[in-house]
């Protein structure tokens, strides 16, 4: 009765090891594809809002996309090391496929405690840095970047100045003979034509509450939370994808390698 117990468990530790390696390898497909999103998301917020950060005197926001795009290119790496892992039935391959995956997730969790940090501070940092830049650095030599996002800035959310237009006022630029009696920059302007900032009556500017400084606050709130949101989820998948690999890793255990 000995023997036919034992090919019996054979065939059903087989068979249980042939079911986590299918498991798996469709983890690491998902995986993979899920490492392109990190990636898209974290350029996203680099190259499409490149503009905006600049606007910022703290590096957190960037930081967190910068760790979002490392993380999405590991996670890629990882699952196609992970598919080769499962296959080849390879217990040194699937330690080192955990040890990424643990890395990954401590990346994550990295990039949304950054962003979860900057959440805390951005309102009082925009309060402190975003008016002094808009004024002092408007329009003036070596600040191109400086000029085109806050250009971008007010037409893209329709507001002018960093709490109301009044804010240009003190402006460098303004005080100057090259604004050419302009109160406002023309892009405060609801129609921009050249010179339209000579009139800051409502009728021609934006005249917003709580002026640009409330309008990006919102808008860096709602991308800290996409990068958030995209952070928990692969951390999530990555937490299964490491018990999977922990289970075929102890099924394999016998096995030669």
């Amino acid at each position: 009765m000995g023997a036919p117990a034992t090919a019996y468990d054979e065939k059903k530790e087989t068979c249980g090891t042939v079911c986590l390696k299918y498991l798996l390898f469709t983890f690491n497909f998902l995986f993979w594809l899920a490492g392109g999103v990190v990636m898209a998301v974290g350029i996203w917020t680099l190259v499409e809002k490149s503009d905006y950060i600049s606007l910022l005197s703290s590096a957190t926001y960037a930081a967190s996309a910068y760790i979002l795009i490392l993380a999405g290119a590991i996670v890629m790496v990882t699952g196609v090391l992970g598919c080769c892992a499962t296959f080849k039935e390879q217990r040194r391959l699937l330690r080192v496929y955990f040890v990424l995956l643990l890395c990954i997730f401590l990346l994550e969790i990295l990039a949304g405690v950054l962003a979860y940090i900057y959440y805390q501070q951005l309102n009082e940092e925009l309060k402190q840095n975003l008016r002094e830049t808009m004024v002092q650095k408007y329009r003036q030599p070596k600040q191109e970047h400086v000029t085109k996002a806050v250009d971008k800035l007010q037409h893209e959310f329709k507001c002018c100045g960093s709490n109301s237009s009044s804010d240009w006022g003190e402006s460098v630029w303004i005080r100057t003979s090259e604004a050419d009696g302009r109160l406002v920059p023309d892009s405060c302007c609801k129609t921009q034509t050249l010179n339209c900032g000579r009139r800051d009556h409502p009728s021609n500017i934006y005249k917003v509450e709580g002026g640009c400084i409330t309008k990006l606050e919102n808008f860096i709130l709602d991308h800290l939370k996409i990068i958030g949101a995209v952070g928990v989820g692969i951390a999530c998948v990555q937490i299964v994808g490491m018990v999977f690999t922990c289970c075929l890793y102890r099924s394999l255990k016998a096995e030669p390698y």
